[in-house]
């Protein structure tokens, strides 16, 4: 387990990050999103895979919705998360269409209704790239996500079930990459980590 320190760590920067991030106006939002789309449109791990996870963000995330929409135009099999509890799956969506009649929750972002029968991904085949959301970064992969531990617990899951580990690029501000971020034993290390600057 994570020792007070880091704990509290993790719990201060989260704070410093939410404060940065929220200073950013819509634009610059919507103009970094952009670069950090295209960047991942040109990745050939992006081109490569055909069953992807992508989250559907938050107001304070890489804004996701043009990559659901790429994923789809290109028949690859698009999953996005689905909470419930403290469990996080990814569950099939089937068209643009089935996005737009997606309920919204109480966190402001849509997602299946918990007792609707969907194609979940593990069970189907695993998935071959997971899009990851977090709060910071290091360059190397370190991420610090929002405390619940979804996607730490996902991709463990993942490779016990399927015996394959998912390539995993996250989407991220330049101001959310930072020299390093705390982590312990229970965070998985993220192979790319895409923003405005980064070398991808």
């Amino acid at each position: 387990m994570a020792s007070t320190s880091i704990r509290a760590a993790k719990n201060a920067l989260r704070k410093e990050i939410k404060k940065k991030i929220a200073c950013l106006s819509d634009e610059e939002k919507k103009r970094q999103s952009e670069i950090v789309t295209r960047k991942l449109f040109q990745m050939p791990q992006y081109q490569s895979s055909q069953r992807v996870s992508v989250f559907l963000n938050m107001h304070d995330e890489i804004h996701t919705l043009p990559i659901v929409k790429n994923l789809l135009e290109n028949n690859k099999k698009c999953y996005i998360p689905r909470y419930i509890g403290t469990t996080m799956d990814m569950v099939r969506l089937l068209s643009l269409q089935d996005y737009e009649d997606l309920p919204v929750t109480s966190w402001k972002i849509k997602q299946p209704a918990d007792d609707e029968q969907r194609e979940d991904a593990i069970t189907t085949g695993g998935l071959d790239l997971i899009l990851v959301p977090g709060l910071s970064f290091t360059k190397d992969g370190d991420r610090l996500g929002r405390g619940k531990g979804y996607y730490d617990t996902y991709l463990s899951r993942c490779e016990k079930d399927t015996n394959k580990k998912p390539y995993t690029i996250a989407l991220a501000y330049k101001e959310q990459v930072l020299e390093s971020v705390p982590t312990d034993e229970l965070d998985f290390r993220i192979d790319t980590v895409l923003y405005e600057d980064s070398a991808a």
